[in-house]
């Protein structure tokens, strides 16, 4: 609704080829052995299928059906995933740079899970009944992706149920016990939802 398209913006075009072909190009450039897992809802994977054959798309990846929330395809994702590092990341974030994917990779061999986030620089309020009260923006952080764990933590912190209060894989894990470490993430590393954004990318990409 924000994009105002009926097309998923996963599957808008940006420099000719989707956003989302964009995201797995920059982790295959930044590591060609990593294994791609991308999920998607069951009635778009022929429409993706498609894209591939259309864009002659040759990064290598796997395709899973994704489920009614993030949390039941990220659960369906890490079936198929054979690593000791699992990093969940946005299909519609491909300005990630490698300095943060260097960054996430490398603290999580030392912690139990890592997130990029960003400084807040615009000011904040938080909303109290029908009024509102300005609060220190230096006390928090805009969290981006990827959320990198290894294996054992995430596959733990998934055996709990889903509730509407989980809103990233960071969260679901701290509930299991464990602590999250975070590094600086990029600022450009936007998450791509309105046209406004789509305009940002295509000038980043450029």
């Amino acid at each position: 609704m924000r994009m105002r398209s009926s097309l998923p913006k996963q599957f808008i075009l940006v420099k000719e080829k989707p956003v989302l072909m964009h995201t797995l190009e920059r982790f295959y450039h930044h590591n060609p052995k990593m294994e791609l897992v991308l999920t998607l809802p069951e009635a778009w994977v022929s429409y993706w299928e498609e894209l591939v054959a259309t864009q002659d798309f040759v990064i290598p990846h796997k395709t899973v059906v994704g489920g009614a929330e993030r949390y039941d395809s990220i659960k369906n994702a890490l079936s198929v995933c054979y690593g000791d590092i699992i990093a969940v990341h946005d299909g519609v974030r491909p300005l990630v740079n490698d300095v943060t994917l260097k960054q996430c990779f490398r603290n999580v061999l030392i912690s139990d899970g890592v997130i990029p986030v960003v400084p807040v620089n615009q000011s904040l309020r938080v909303k109290e009944g029908e009024s509102t009260r300005a609060v220190p923006r230096s006390e928090y952080l805009l969290v981006q992706t990827p959320q990198c764990f290894r294996r054992e933590v995430i596959e733990k912190a998934y055996e709990q149920d889903y509730h509407p209060g989980i809103t990233d894989d960071a969260t679901l894990v701290e509930e299991a016990g464990f602590a999250i470490q975070t590094v600086d993430g990029n600022v450009e590393n936007i998450k791509i939802t309105t046209q406004s954004d789509l305009r940002y990318a295509e000038l980043f990409l450029k």
